[in-house]
């Protein structure tokens, strides 16, 4: 775990030829990755993400040369180091590249073309969508893996319903970035609290993707990445360098190449972790509580494509439902459906002009509604020196509506719904009496806010959509209306057992001060009253998991609120479970390291986990 005790400066960095560590400038809060010139000044950052004394950055694997450890002069005493990785995940024992003549040339010289872009990419300022000193600073910086820890000290009862495994997903960067990195863009790491006869156990290990192993194996970061790399000629650039590295066999991109950071689904008794760059990665918990990764998951031959990382698993079918978007070729945007035992239906094209962002979506009984909104990818404005993330303000935000089953895309349905962006949909469901779907979402201005920076601040509305399948028309509410009450509301749920159906209840992050989390509302959607669960004095945290006390139950808010929380005055992590009926904390777990801020997670009850494929 970190400490606040004043060590050694020193930097121990992955082996890469780059510019020298003279040249790189750190500060008690700061990784500062411009190259310092005579007289010139570091760019300031003002952000609300505050860094710790010291950051931890993972240690490559022992099986590879040694990197340098070198001094680095500071104002104050500061220490980034990176600590050796104890992994017992069998991917994870991989050999250094046995490469020919040949390759060893290309490697060099691929490396210095390498090296020189950096060196040029630093001379700029990077913007703070794209800045490891904003990005990856205070508790958003990684931690290594942690082997299982039991009984950690719990404050409270445990309820006894609470009997499995909740598990939290996040971006978690291996390596220290050489340039640009977006939070996003950080290597999948999964965080897991079993709980056992009102005791506990926690763990965290990293997924085990592809890009990791080869990575590791090669003991620096060389997969472009996708969101702080990959723009303007740089961004070209990089991405060239990549597959030229792949032309003479240095690395492999066939194998995929996402980092499985975003979404959790415990589906047909496996954990699928996802990011909409790549298929799931099968990660299994052993019966202690550890995590170990299976590999990368295509539903045995019949998934060829990518997996958005929020799939939809309906209550009552049992079925798991889909989307698939390409940003270079078409068909952009495909959806499909798993049965509950795992047989995937035929690809379904829904039919868009250009490349859409396409993070999440929604379910009701009988349809899939599809936003197709104003964010989408062009990879053209690279050459003009931008980034492929854009804003399209001429293009008219519309809902796709479509039969779960349908085997082609001639029944959809589109309806117009200007000016939204919705990151996440929380829910969806029908009202035949109207004709209308309801569709409750966040809407989020600026709607490229996260990818690019922007003037002036976030602002996230929950709010209830119509759309009328009789007149496709559309109407938006905020369900919030008391001025006092609004906040930004991002990351959470509903009751999942009430997925698809008509729900009273939403229980999402209070994303305040942004982009940190100080607490979770419980949000009433027919008359817009908000509970808030605030943390504590000095602590934050992150998506608030609704957990159900009995699926038979019916009060629909009958259950718990699981949320990990970070103390940022005394450094230390825990696991709180709040009363979802009475908004009271039941109990605490006191985390044996720093849990960074996350993503998304999910439940695994006692019975499906011993079920496990």
């Amino acid at each position: 775990m970190a400490s606040t005790t004043p060590a050694s400066n020193t930097w121990i960095k992955p082996k890469l030829s780059m510019p020298s560590s003279r040249d790189l400038a750190y500060s008690s809060n700061s990784i500062s990755l411009v190259k310092k010139q005579p007289n010139r000044q570091l760019p300031s950052i003002n952000s609300s993400l505050q860094a710790p004394p010291i950051l931890h950055f993972p240690k490559q694997s022992p099986n590879y040369q040694t990197p340098k450890t070198t001094t680095i002069p500071t104002s104050k005493p500061a220490t980034i180091s990176y600590p050796k990785q104890e992994s017992t995940n069998s991917s994870s024992s991989t050999t250094s590249p046995q490469w020919n003549l040949v390759q060893k040339a290309a490697a060099m010289a691929l490396d210095a073309v390498e090296s020189v872009l950096t060196k040029h990419e630093l001379e700029h300022p990077l913007p703070k969508t794209a800045d490891p000193r904003v990005q990856i600073s205070g508790n958003f910086a990684p931690v290594p893996e942690n082997p299982v820890s039991h009984s950690p000290p719990v404050t409270g009862k445990i309820p006894k319903c609470v009997q499995g495994v909740y598990v939290r997903n996040g971006a978690n960067p291996l390596f220290e970035p050489t340039a640009g990195h977006h939070f996003f863009d950080g290597d999948g790491m999964v965080h897991a609290v079993q709980f056992k006869n009102g005791s506990a156990s926690y763990a965290c290990r990293f997924t085990e993707t592809e890009r990791l192993v080869q990575e590791k194996a090669l003991g620096r970061p060389v997969f472009p990445k996708a969101i702080g790399e990959l723009h303007g000629h740089s961004g070209i650039a990089r991405l060239m360098l990549f597959y030229a590295r792949g032309l003479f066999g240095l690395v492999d991109h066939s194998r995929g190449t996402g980092v499985a950071n975003a979404g959790l689904v415990y589906f047909n008794n496996r954990l699928l972790a996802m990011s909409e760059d790549d298929l799931p990665y099968h990660v299994r918990v052993t019966p202690t509580g550890d995590l170990k990764t299976v590999g990368r998951f295509d539903f045995d031959g019949q998934l060829k494509s990518t997996m958005i990382a929020h799939p939809k698993l309906d209550p009552v079918s049992g079925e798991l439902f889909a989307l698939s978007y390409d940003v270079i070729q078409k068909p952009y945007l495909k959806y499909f459906r798993f049965s509950k035992n795992g047989e995937k239906s035929n690809d379904v094209e829904i039919p868009v002009e250009d490349p859409t962002m396409m993070h999440d979506f929604a379910i009701t009984e009988k349809f899939v509604i599809i936003p197709d909104q104003q964010v989408v990818f062009k990879m053209s404005e690279m050459i003009r020196g931008g980034s492929p993330v854009v804003y399209d303000k001429n293009k008219v935000s519309r809902f796709g509506v479509l039969d779960k089953y349908a085997k082609d895309g001639e029944g959809l349905k589109w309806v117009e719904v200007p000016d939204c962006f919705c990151f996440h949909l929380w829910n969806a469901w029908e009202e035949p009496e109207t004709d209308e779907i309801v569709v409750i979402g966040s809407c989020m201005t600026p709607p490229d806010s996260i990818f690019n920076e922007c003037d002036g601040g976030l602002k996230s509305v929950l709010s209830e959509i119509r759309l009328n399948l009789k007149t496709g028309k559309s109407t938006r509410r905020a369900i919030i209306q008391k001025e006092e009450d609004q906040v930004n509301l991002e990351a959470g749920m509903v009751n999942r057992n009430k997925l698809g159906r008509k729900t009273r209840f939403a229980y999402l992050a209070i994303a305040e001060p942004w982009p940190k989390v100080s607490g979770f509302a419980k949000v009433d959607l027919f008359t817009g009253e908000v509970e808030k669960f605030i943390y504590g004095d000095n602590k934050f945290g992150g998506e608030p998991l609704f957990l159900p006390r009995d699926p038979n139950s019916k009060a629909e808010d009958d259950g718990y609120i699981l949320a990990f929380v970070h103390n940022e005055k005394e450094w230390k992590s825990e696991l709180q479970i709040v009363n979802a009926m009475t908004m009271k904390l039941e109990a605490t777990v006191k985390l044996p390291t720093r849990v960074p801020y996350g993503f998304h997670g999910t439940f695994i009850n006692a019975k499906d986990m011993a079920n496990q494929a």
